[in-house]
């Protein structure tokens, strides 16, 4: 699977944002989604994940009630709406993609070694 994410940029505290991630080369409804993020001298940490079938989800602590995961089968696309946006929101952000259905089952290591597909990032930069 290949993966393009577009919708980074600059924005204020507070402001929002949507990324979105198309995904070509393989059956799309068939794949766990996911969004992770690295900020600069951290490793990359998981944002919110988006399962293939059932649409669970799962959110990293720090942005549940403000970011949602979402995905349109029909366009092969996943999204990322930014809500309230904080400076520590400010990093590159990666979609990635697993066939693996346990993937959101797991601890964050491990999902994010479960994950076969990364795109490149999409920076995001949020000043106070």
């Amino acid at each position: 699977v290949q993966l393009q994410a577009s919708g980074g940029g600059l924005v204020q505290a507070g402001g929002s944002l949507r990324l979105s991630c198309a995904a070509s080369g393989g059956t799309f409804s068939n794949i766990a989604m996911a969004w992770f993020r690295q900020a600069p001298g951290k490793e990359r940490a998981l944002v919110a994940a988006l399962s293939g079938r059932d649409f669970g989800t799962r959110y990293a602590d720090s942005v549940k009630g403000r970011f949602t995961i979402s995905r349109d089968n029909a366009k092969n696309t996943v999204y990322l709406q930014m809500n309230s946006l904080k400076p520590e929101d400010t990093a590159v952000y990666y979609c990635a993609a697993t066939s693996d259905r346990a993937a959101l089952s797991y601890d964050v290591v491990t999902m994010r070694r479960r994950m076969s597909s990364w795109g490149r990032g999409t920076l995001v930069t949020v000043s106070s």
